[in-house]
């Protein structure tokens, strides 16, 4: 194919009569069904429907508010000392 391209022509088609069959098509949602059917039995479960069980109710709590912590007064900024301006070499 390179030399086709190379020479300015057309590159050969590819043989159909080499390609392999497809592959096989698998169903994944049944593979599971049949992977969880298979660990139930294993286990010595019912393969049929689970069972549901209705969750306790959840009894009301009375909230406590938070208590509001008093704001933090600020200490007062003093100037700065101003250091003097540093040398720069190469300037």
């Amino acid at each position: 194919m390179i030399e086709a391209k190379a020479e300015d022509r057309q590159p050969p088609k590819p043989s159909t009569e080499d390609e392999e069959p497809g592959g096989q098509v698998v169903d994944l949602m049944a593979a599971l069904h049949e992977s969880v059917r298979k660990a139930q039995a294993a286990r010595g479960e019912d393969a049929g429907e689970g069972e549901v069980h209705e969750m306790p109710k959840k009894t009301p709590t009375a909230r406590k508010t938070a208590k509001k912590t008093p704001a933090k007064k600020s200490a007062k900024k003093t100037a700065a000392a101003k250091k003097p301006a540093r040398w720069q070499r190469g300037a």
